[in-house]
């Protein structure tokens, strides 16, 4: 067998596993392979922080359900990938970072731009490899796309030592992937089956609870299938929203600290919760002894650690998602004890209750005037998108009012950080939704604040011909924070009022791109229509009300049903 450069084999193992597109930033430790790159037609989109490339792959992955790829150099390159590395991991998405090494020889050595990324990302990643033979380059490469994109995904990190991507090494025949100590279990047990189609069957107030598992697992149509012929009421988590129709009227949005006040009702009142995909974390369920006090709890989930680990499970079933979802339904299918007509029946006065809670305190906000209201800016998009966008948002308000008041259909339409909360992730993962899908409309909801994390990879989507739509919700404040000082800290706003703001307008222009600013109600409608036909990158500045808050909102330490309301 013909020996070529680790270089080499590593641009044969990105084809292999169709990867077409990979984001980085080059140096020294890595200068072989981007070299090698000249020779491939895969396609490296140049970023301008590292943080923005694990981002964009992260934002790719998303949007396309692939293993997103992301290469940064040592030292310095590779420490600023981390906090992206870190997002991906608490959203169980699946990339592969290839990051550079000084040398084998000089590791431990202190020398020129080493780190000891593999320690440092240990905590944050699904496993990670240091790669200090070149025999094990292209095992290690494969393994680690099988490991982020099987079970339950996640970011693997693989370093590469200099002179291992220099070696002369084997390219071995691909076989099947054989780990003793890792095999997911797909296939959902029967007994656990139709232990939790019966309970279904016997409940009278139950609530479909729909987590990002739907999402990774591209189970939405067998959920919808589920949801629809059961006809109970379904809520989402953010991560879970677009795994099951906004607009059906069996929708209860997002539940939550900022869930609906119909979702956070129905589940407190509900007598059994089906968990699909979701992991009961502290943002959802509020104080835990509160929270769904009367309901027999299932939880479906392909990770068995995720099982009763924050709140204790009635029946568990361990597997992917689909597969469960795909059993439950033809359990019911062929159930003589189950017919959708009586279901319907059964469950009207259910649904019944839960329309009264979202006619009574629907998602709603007070018009001031002329002065523009951020969920009326979303409300628009929404309207003028056909609720058909790809939409990334930033972290904070922004990103509460893009979920509360966009109406998200399909799966991957919402790319966010649900886990970290990362300010910054939105551009850049917008920059890579675009990648995957030039013919997407794109859109960033961001604050002032937020976009400043990472603005500088405006130029990446000029350069790449990634021209995404970016909506800042402009309040001269650290939002969500300043919420926080105004409603449990006498609204003593420290570090929170923005009080440099550049003029995005101006910097839209100094990017190449076009910019656009609403100050009036009247504004924002025409602002959207003029951004949404420009076939440029776009930023829309909408000056919106300063002190708006995100309602409903469950206190730190509250039950979900002590919300405070509009």
């Amino acid at each position: 067998m013909k020996k070529i450069t680790g270089a080499q084999a590593i641009i044969k193992c990105l084809k292999e596993e169709n990867v077409h597109t990979i984001f980085g930033f080059p140096g020294g430790a890595v200068i072989d392979l981007y070299d090698e790159l000249l020779n491939s037609d895969i396609k490296h989109v140049l970023v301008r922080h590292e943080q923005g490339a694990v981002h964009a792959a992260d934002g790719y992955a998303r949007a396309t359900g692939e293993v997103g790829v992301a290469l940064l150099t040592s030292g310095p390159g590779a420490t600023n990938g981390v906090t992206a590395i870190a997002t991906a991991y608490m959203d169980s998405i699946p990339i592969v970072v290839l990051t550079g090494q000084v040398p084998t020889a000089l590791i431990g050595n202190d020398a020129f731009q080493e780190v000891d990324i593999v320690g440092i990302t240990r905590p944050c990643t699904k496993h990670n490899y240091l790669v200090n033979r070149p025999q094990d380059l292209v095992p290690t490469i494969r393994e680690a796309f099988y490991l982020a994109s099987t079970g339950r995904p996640g970011p693997v990190l693989i370093d590469l030592p200099k002179d291992v991507v220099a070696a002369m090494v084997n390219f071995p025949e691909k076989k099947t992937i054989k780990m003793p100590t890792y095999q997911p279990n797909y296939v959902p047990h029967p007994g656990q089956v139709e232990k939790t189609c019966k309970a279904i069957l016997r409940a009278k107030r139950p609530v479909l609870y729909v987590g990002g598992g739907v999402i990774l697992s591209n189970s939405s149509k067998e959920l919808t299938e589920l949801g629809e012929k059961l006809h109970i009421p379904v809520t989402m988590t953010l991560m879970g929203l677009g795994g099951f129709p906004g607009t059906s009227p069996q929708s209860l949005g997002m539940l939550g600290m900022h869930g609906s006040y119909a979702a956070n009702m129905a589940v407190a009142k509900s007598d059994l919760l089906i968990a699909v995909g979701a992991r009961f974390d502290d943002r959802v369920t509020g104080r835990l002894d509160a929270f769904a006090p009367h309901a027999k709890i299932i939880h479906i989930d392909i990770d068995p650690t995720s099982i009763s680990k924050n709140v204790k499970v009635d029946i568990p079933i361990v597997a992917d998602c689909k597969a469960a979802l795909t059993s439950m339904n033809e359990w019911l299918d062929s159930s003589s004890d189950f017919d959708p007509k009586d279901s319907a029946r059964k469950h009207l006065p259910w649904l019944e209750q839960v329309a009264e809670w979202q006619e009574k305190h629907p998602l709603t906000y007070r018009e001031e005037g002329d002065i523009i209201k951020p969920q009326y800016v979303v409300e628009k998009i929404n309207e003028l998108t056909g609720g058909d966008a790809i939409i990334t948002t930033e972290v904070g308000q922004n990103q509460m009012w893009a979920a509360q008041f966009y109406k998200f259909n399909k799966p991957r339409r919402l790319l966010t950080s649900g886990g970290l909360g990362t300010m910054g992730y939105g551009l850049p993962a917008a920059i890579g939704a675009k990648m995957a899908f030039p013919d997407a409309t794109v859109i960033d909801i961001a604050g002032d604040g937020s976009i400043q994390m990472n603005i500088q990879e405006l130029a990446t989507a000029k350069q790449w011909g990634a021209p995404v739509k970016v909506a800042i919700l402009n309040n001269n404040y650290l939002g969500m924070v300043r919420q926080w000082q105004e409603l449990f800290y006498d609204r003593r706003y420290s570090a929170t009022p923005m009080e440099v703001t550049p003029d995005f307008v101006e910097l839209a222009k100094a990017y190449g791109a076009v910019g656009l600013r609403a100050k009036t109600k009247d504004e924002v409608e025409p602002v959207i229509k003029e951004a949404l036909a420009t076939d440029n990158l776009v930023i829309m500045d909408f000056v919106i009300s300063r002190e708006e808050g995100v309602y409903p909102m469950v206190p730190a330490g509250k039950a979900t049903t002590e919300m405070l309301l509009v």
